[in-house]
């Protein structure tokens, strides 16, 4: 199951100066895996990136990633991260292990990361 957490337009001067001259949506999802519920009791959260480019004809590029936290507060202040930051279906795994990875140092007392 997937739930709508936002979406945006990308900054149209951002795509000029990378000469892009179309519009670009895109929409973030906060997924869940019902199958764990059933299993184990609790919701287990991913990721889903929509984008579409609105060119003479639509194109559409997506990827998910499931199975990243069972925290629903955490999923939601990292849909937020990259929503702010226009993250694309092509960073979408790319940007869970750096979050991740800075998330486990902090918790070690390795590093200070107060993003989420």
């Amino acid at each position: 199951m997937k739930n709508f957490f936002g979406s945006i337009f990308i900054n149209r001067d951002e795509l000029e100066e990378a000469g892009i001259n179309y519009p670009i949506k895109v929409e973030y999802y906060k997924i869940m895996n019902e199958e764990e519920k059933i299993k184990q009791n609790k919701l287990i959260y991913g990721i889903q990136i929509i984008k579409t480019e609105y060119r003479d004809k639509i194109g559409v590029e997506q990827h998910k990633v499931e199975h990243i936290t069972n925290s629903e507060k955490e999923i939601e202040q990292i849909l937020g991260l990259m929503k702010e930051n226009e993250v694309t279906p092509i960073g979408l795994e790319d940007v869970i292990i750096e979050i991740k990875c800075k998330g486990e140092l902090a918790k070690d007392n390795k590093i200070s990361y107060n993003a989420l």
